[in-house]
This record gives structure tokens, sequence and C-alpha cells, in this order.
């Protein structure tokens, strides 16, 4: 028999022995080997991305206050750059029309401030200093309405409990004081958006060229588009919500008036700014005037309730709806679905930008995905399921 071990080439020998089945048996195991290697590697990279996702989410939901700031300062930023770039085509360089600009809202921001707040002060502090006198003429209408009921007049009447419940010195004192801290951080918030606007409005061509360079080179112009027209619709947000406010103020200033009801210019100035609330604005701008108007009257307070609910009705669900889906491109359907929805998800926040966030969604939806498909035969196919 002959000895093949001193041959170098052993593969040659298994060739022309014939082991094929030992040669694909070993290359069944390698390929076994490399597909268990790849699928654990998949399992773990898929692991570690849906770690990463989840901390993702974890931190932008702990972080979804200084988003919405920081949103709210870019919705700002932009409605202000159209009277800044005006000035520029004129012939002022970006950072003195900047500074115009800024400086103008600013004086027009203390100019309405100094004229209306100190008649809101004054007319809160007669109606708190009033509140005796209402509480006082409230309780006898209430009393009239239980004449029938004896008991139960007995312990509206009684002011004992109403004694035993009020706050002490000592509770006062660190309500006043938290108020304090509060108002204090609230001015101190408001300096640092203003800071950021600022910033913003001076310099920007760093931020939208690091926007941009977040997009391959082919999709910048789109990405540039969506934010020009995600601009032209925060302007429109703003007009909108100023145009609305001003309407229910007049409405409400007149109303009232018409009514004799105290402190006007209070509740005037609470619906300006309660439309920027969606519903529950409703509730801080209505109930405080009708319950003073109960506190006079049950007849006036029967007809402002039913004016501020008029009010609401009208304005929310067909005035506002259409003047935000005239001045955004939005159907007043997609408007009050984002807005329950972000007010689902995120409470008072998520209701406030619900209407610019899904205008930005909207534009961006616009040019990276309804700009590429085909429309063609959609209006003939919408025709079409309307007729049934």
């Amino acid at each position: 028999m002959t000895d093949v071990g001193f041959l170098p080439n052993n593969g040659f020998i298994i060739a022309v022995l014939g082991f094929k089945p030992y040669n694909k048996t070993i290359n069944k195991q390698h390929m076994n080997k490399e597909l268990a290697g790849a699928r654990g590697y998949s399992a773990l990279k898929l692991l570690f991305v849906a770690a990463f996702i989840v901390v993702g989410l974890w931190f932008i939901y702990e972080v979804i206050g200084i988003l919405f700031f920081f949103f709210f300062a870019l919705v700002l930023t932009m409605a202000l750059n159209t009277p800044v770039m005006w000035l520029t085509k004129k012939g002022l360089s970006r950072t003195p029309a900047a500074l115009i600009v800024f400086f103008c809202m600013i004086i027009f921001l203390v100019a309405i401030f100094w004229l209306v707040i100190p008649r809101v002060l004054n007319q809160v502090s007669s109606l708190i200093n009033d509140i005796p006198d209402y509480y006082s003429s409230l309780k006898q209408q209430v009393a009239g309405w239980l004449e029938d009921y004896p008991s139960l007049r007995e312990k509206v009447m009684d002011d004992s409990g109403l004694v035993d419940n009020m706050p002490s010195a000592r509770r006062i004192f660190l309500g006043v004081s938290r108020f304090s801290l509060t108002l204090f951080g609230a001015v101190f918030l408001f300096i640092i958006f203003l800071s950021v606007v600022a910033y913003m409005l001076l310099n920007p061509v760093p931020l939208l060229r690091n926007y941009l360079l977040l997009f391959p080179e082919h999709k910048r112009q789109q990405a540039a588009t969506a934010m020009a027209k995600a601009s032209g619709m925060m302007r429109g947000w703003l007009w909108a919500n100023f145009v609305v406010g001003a309407m229910e103020a007049v409405l409400v200033f007149a109303f009232l008036y018409f009514m004799k009801v105290p402190g006007i210019w209070v509740w005037a100035a609470l619906a300006l700014f309660g439309q920027m609330v969606p519903r529950l604005g409703f509730y801080i701008m209505a109930v405080p005037p009708i319950i003073i108007a109960l506190s006079i009257d049950p007849t006036t307070a029967l007809w402002v309730l039913v004016f501020y609910l008029l009010l609401d009705e009208i304005m929310a669900d067909f005035v506002m709806p259409r003047i935000r889906a005239h001045a955004m491109k939005l159907h007043p359907v997609v408007s009050l679905f984002a807005m329950l929805t972000m007010a689902s998800a995120f409470g008072f926040a998520g209701a406030l930008v619900a209407t610019p966030f899904i205008g930005f969604v909207q534009v961006f939806y616009q040019e990276f995905y309804l700009a590429r498909i085909s429309k063609k035969g959609v209006d003939a196919q919408v025709s079409t399921i309307l007729e049934g």
C-alpha cells in the first residue's frame, strides 16, 4: 500500500479518493457556525438599538418641557424673521435689522403692559376688596333658593365652618412666599426665552447650516423648502391667535360692560390671552366673571354664562379653525385632532404646541413624500368615495 503522508497537498489526495461527503460536511459545519455567529451579532445589535430607542424616548419625555420651550422660541423667531428680511432688503445688514425688530417687539409688549396692566391691577384690587360683599350677596341668593329646605339653608348661612377652614397666617405667608418664588422663576425663564430668541434672530446662519447638514446633499433643497414653508405657517399661527384673542377681548369687554359686571378690564385681558390655551382657556376666562355676576344677580349670571358658551362654541369650533386653516393651510379637522392628541399625551404644554407642531409635520410630509408620488386620478377617486 502506498504511503501518501509525504505528499504536500492532502486536498489532492482527498479529491482523488473521492471523499466529497466529508468535504461537504466540513463546509456545512463552517457555514452553520458563521450563520450562528451572524445571528448572534444581529440579535445583539438589535438589543442595543432597542435599548438606545427606549433610553432616547425616556430622555425626551423627561426634557419635553425644555423642548417645547425652544420650539416656542423657534416659532417666535420665524415670525420676527419676516420684518428682519424686509429691512435687510432695504439695505440694512442682518445685525442692526434684527436688533431693531427685537427691540420693537419689546417696546410693543411694554406698551401693552403699561396701558392695560394698571387698569387690570386696579380692578383686581377692587375685586379683592369687594370679595366679602360678593360672598355675602351670593350667600343670600343661595339661601333664597333654599327656603323650602330649612336644614340645608341653615348650613349654608352658617359661617363657622368657613372660619374654621380659613388658612392660618403661617400658611398664608408660606403661600405668598411660594408664589413669589414662582413669579421670580417665571420672570427669569422669560428673560432666558427672550435671550434665545435674540440669539437666533441675530445669527441664524450656523443653526440653519447645521440643520441642512443633517440631510444628504440631494435632500437639502427639499429640507430648505420645507423650513421656509414652516416659517410661513408659524407666522400664520401667531397671527391667528392674535386676531381671535383680540376679537374675544373686544366682545367680552363690550358685553360685560353692557351687563354692568365689575372688572371688565380683567376679564377682557383673560379673554385676550385665554386663546393661547385651547379649551382650558375657556374656563380660565369664563368662570370668574360668571361667579361675580352670580353674586350680583342670577339673571345676569345666566346671561353671562350663555354668552361665554356661545362665544366658545363659535370661536373654538368655527372661527379659530377656519382662520388657522387659512393662515396655516391646515384642515380644521386636522387642527382639532392634533390639539386633542397632543393634550392627551403631554397635557397643557402639548395643547399649546399642537397646531405649530402639526404644521411642521405637514410641510415635511409634503416635501419629502407627496412631492415624489404621482397624484394622477386622485380627484376622480375622491369623487368616487364621496358618491358612494
